[in-house]
């Protein structure tokens, strides 16, 4: 099971798996949907493109039935993948020739990435890219949302419904958070349904916005 980290401003998910050809596409699929539980709306067609690249790399030149972990990273601006290994020989890329298959690896993680490196680690080494979301503005409202559903759920006990599966619980998380604050306003002496109407306004000016 994959571990989660909260260490504002971040998301952090980290998905262990091992090196075989067919779990690289199980492990591609579970970036992706980390990636939409998470509510980044772009940069998700890059993401699986490296996270296939890096983990097809690891089956490659380290072995097959090695362990290995992702590591996904949301901080500001940047999504950043980092792969783990256990072997120290560091990576670098190199030029193809024409007909060749292997050895595009490296050459396509650096063109699609904003950022790219390795490095040694006291259990092998890392291999790290880092995509830019291009959310502006809204990038810290998602992660902060995102952040503290996650969070929510863990102190609420809610179960998520038999369908809809973990979207499902966090919408249910979502509906109880906002009931939660609506309580927490009348205690207050606020007026909930004029906060409501508040929050509404800023939503609507933000989307108009962007």
């Amino acid at each position: 099971m994959p571990g989660y980290e909260f260490a504002e401003p971040r998301l952090r998910c980290v998905l262990p798996f091992e090196a075989a050809p067919a779990e690289v596409g199980l492990l591609r699929r579970a970036a992706s949907k980390q990636l939409s539980q998470w509510g980044m709306p772009v940069a998700v067609d890059e993401a699986e493109l490296l996270v296939t690249e890096l983990a097809s790399n690891v089956v490659k030149h380290v072995g097959e039935g090695v362990s290995a972990t992702l590591i996904l990273e949301w901080r500001g601006e940047r999504l950043r993948l980092e792969v783990h290994d256990k072997s120290q020989a560091l990576p670098s890329p190199r030029v193809a020739d024409c007909d060749e298959v292997c050895g595009r690896g490296l050459r396509m993680v650096a063109s699609l990435a904003a950022d790219w490196g390795t490095v040694l680690t006291a259990a092998g080494k890392a291999v790290w890219c880092e995509i830019a979301t291009d959310l502006g503005p809204a990038c810290q409202r998602l992660e902060r949302a995102a952040a503290a559903l996650e969070n929510y759920q863990g102190v609420s006990g809610i179960t998520p419904p038999q369908t809809g599966g973990r979207r499902g619980g966090q919408a249910e998380s979502a509906v109880a958070l906002i009931a939660d604050l609506l309580h927490w306003t009348a205690v207050s002496g606020h007026d909930p349904d004029d906060i409501l109407d508040r929050a509404q306004m800023h939503y609507e000016a933000e989307v108009d916005a962007a």
